[in-house]
């Protein structure tokens, strides 16, 4: 068995056969998410990312997850989640430490930060669309 890992630093895929693979380091930027579909493509829907990250500042662009829902889970700090439905109405919802919200597929979202916050996301991943706030 390996030594620990940061989950910040390392993310997980858990894949087909409740399979749990640490991935590379994060180095920031679109090429880590290119490779992680390249090495977990095959999974398709079912295949899921577990990622934590920590904000100071609001989130610089929207995105939506096609194919399947995402968990966000707040451990520090405060953030709120806009989601804009396929109807246009939008919903927040405030989250602060041992708080999560789910978005569901289709849904596009969104966080302001109000305090430093981290927030460990179990997100399906296929097809993620982005967009400018």
């Amino acid at each position: 068995m390996a030594g620990p890992r940061r989950l910040e630093e390392s993310f997980v895929h858990l894949g087909l056969g409740a399979t749990a693979v640490p991935q590379p380091a994060f180095a920031g930027g679109m090429e880590w998410y290119e490779g992680y579909g390249a090495r977990h493509g095959e999974d398709g829907r079912e295949g899921r990312l577990v990622s934590q990250y920590s904000f100071t500042e609001d989130w610089p662009s929207w995105e939506m997850h096609p194919h399947g829902s995402e968990l966000v889970i707040c451990t520090a700090g405060a953030m709120v989640l806009t989601q804009e439905w396929p109807d246009g109405r939008r919903e927040t919802v405030a989250l602060e430490a041992g708080d999560y919200a789910i978005n569901p597929p289709g849904v596009w979202h969104i966080a302001d930060v109000f305090e430093p916050a981290t927030a460990i996301f179990i997100t399906a991943g296929e097809g993620t669309e982005h967009r400018p706030r």
